[in-house]
């Protein structure tokens, strides 16, 4: 009976925190906005390939961190059961809210995966 309720107490815990970062998803998009277009500036300005090295990393943390904040408003919308009922989560994620929390969630994910391969300039090893 202990573990029953340890983990429906870890299940709210958990989800308070999904919920705390849940919330700064909208600053998070703002931050990649800005983000992206300092990258795409700095290409448009032909700058020197370590600062565009820099600013593709800075993108790609920036696409991380939304990422996260994205899935941890999935699991909000879903509830801090589903963190312990995987049957009432199935459900929960068929529902239109969720379902379309997901689709953002994993646009960022792809977007930050196409990015990681294509998007970061590589930065040649320098002579010794």
């Amino acid at each position: 009976m202990g573990l029953a309720k340890q983990s429906t107490t870890q299940a709210r815990q958990k989800w308070e925190a999904d919920r705390e970062l849940a919330e700064r998803l909208p600053e998070l998009l703002r931050t990649v906005a800005e983000t992206q277009e300092a990258l795409d500036q700095a290409r448009e300005w032909n700058a020197p390939v370590e600062e565009l090295h820099e600013r593709g990393l800075a993108l790609d943390e920036a696409l991380t961190e939304a990422m996260r904040a994205a899935y941890a408003r999935e699991r909000v919308l879903v509830g801090s059961k589903g963190y312990v009922d995987r049957i009432y989560r199935r459900k929960r994620l068929a529902r239109p809210e969720v379902r379309e929390a997901t689709h953002v969630a994993e646009r960022l994910l792809t977007a930050r995966e196409t990015h990681r391969l294509h998007g970061i300039q590589r930065v040649p090893p320098r002579a010794a």
